[in-house]
């Protein structure tokens, strides 16, 4: 059973920073991408912020480019999304997803940037 676990979300300021973890079980983590993805409050959809594959490339939305930064222990099975000079339009529920399985989600962690 494909099971995600999101973390480490919260309250930050604007311009602040935040580590979101996400712990993957029931599937071959190694060899499989995974990606962090945002629904934003009052959208029913998410939208993809960054991937990244099994040998470690990665990919990001053009509107956290240069800000977010995903990377993955493959050791412990664990995809992390570092957000830095986080802004408003950042306040999501982030979830991470192993794109191979489409239909398996977490609960998400809530990220709120606000003063």
């Amino acid at each position: 059973q494909v099971q995600l676990v999101e973390s480490g979300g919260g309250l930050v300021q604007p311009g602040g920073s935040l580590r979101l973890s996400c712990k993957a079980s029931g599937f071959a983590f190694t060899y499989n991408d995974m990606a962090w993805w945002r629904r934003v409050p009052g959208k029913q959809l998410r939208d993809l912020v960054a991937e990244i594959s099994r040998s470690g490339v990665t990919n990001y939305a053009d509107s956290v480019k240069g800000r977010f930064t995903i990377s993955r222990d493959n050791a412990r099975n664990m995809v992390y999304l570092q957000m830095d000079n986080v802004k408003s339009e950042d306040t999501a529920v982030y979830f991470c997803q192993a794109p191979t399985f489409r239909d398996y989600w977490g609960q998400g962690t809530q990220v709120t940037v606000s003063t």
